[in-house]
């Protein structure tokens, strides 16, 4: 039995860890590796792969909104590399799952290989399937929106009360934080971000900035369809927002 294998990781090192200890797996082989959800879900509905390896933090798609994604039918056995803290992952231990928590070591990735091995021999895709499911509902269910970010720096951790913020921007796998004149770098996706955060209180007005409806000081027509949002700082970002929505979205707030 060959076992046809996906690696999603946006860190270049994640991924060559889990190409060499792949290596080490006669009955594996490696059918697709990409560097963010984006680019992975059409090539995963296609290669229709028995096994992920996906990353749970990446810039614009992190691994579960990935997941929601591919049809119920396609989905994988999926292995969780994720740098959550261990006691964030309890869910995991209950369902047909796996996760390697980096920076894994050979035996637990063994470990992980072996547990989806059985899993796939034993022909219960679709029992994992289930439970990743299920999963992928409670985490919906279970989001609550954020008060205040956590910004960790190398000798110190800030906490940044969500009120305070102006606006956030993306920068590749990062998040751009912006705070009256300070600016405090996230690794947070945009779209965790904007589920996170209260929507009566933040806009997603781009693909690439988060707005705090409270810092908007005017909206300015442009041209071919897209506005200008003005804040109170004086920054200005384009939006093809209509400027109707922004409006209401600021009155019945």
């Amino acid at each position: 039995m060959r076992i046809r294998a996906v690696i999603v990781d946006d860190e270049p090192l994640a991924r060559q860890r889990v190409r060499l200890l792949l290596a080490e797996e006669a009955d594996v082989e490696i059918a697709g590796e990409y560097q963010d959800g984006v680019q992975a879900i059409e090539q995963i509905i296609t290669l229709k792969p028995d096994l992920l390896f996906l990353d749970v933090q990446m810039p614009e798609m992190d691994g579960f909104e990935l997941l929601r994604q591919v049809p119920p039918e396609q989905l994988p056995i999926v292995i969780f590399t994720t740098a959550y803290d261990k006691h964030a992952l309890r869910a995991f231990d209950a369902r047909a799952l796996d996760y390697l928590l980096k920076p894994f070591k050979p035996d637990r990735f063994k470990e992980a290989i072996q547990r989806a091995r059985e899993l796939i021999g034993n022909k219960q895709a679709g029992s994992a399937a289930r439970g990743l499911l299920d999963l992928l509902a409670n985490h919906s269910t279970a989001t609550q929106h954020l008060r205040r970010l956590t910004v960790k720096t190398p000798d110190r951790v800030i906490f940044v009360e969500v009120e305070d913020i102006d606006a956030i921007e993306a920068a590749g796998k990062y998040a751009i934080v912006h705070v009256g004149k300070e600016n405090h770098v996230l690794r947070e996706t945009m779209n965790w971000l904007e589920s996170h955060l209260p929507p009566q209180q933040f806009l997603r007005i781009s693909r690439s900035v988060i707005v705090n409806l409270n810092r908007i000081r005017e909206v300015q027509p442009m041209f071919k369809g897209e506005n200008a949002i003005v804040l109170k700082s004086g920054k200005s970002y384009p939006t093809t927002k209509p400027i109707r929505e922004i409006q209401e979205k600021l009155e019945f707030r």
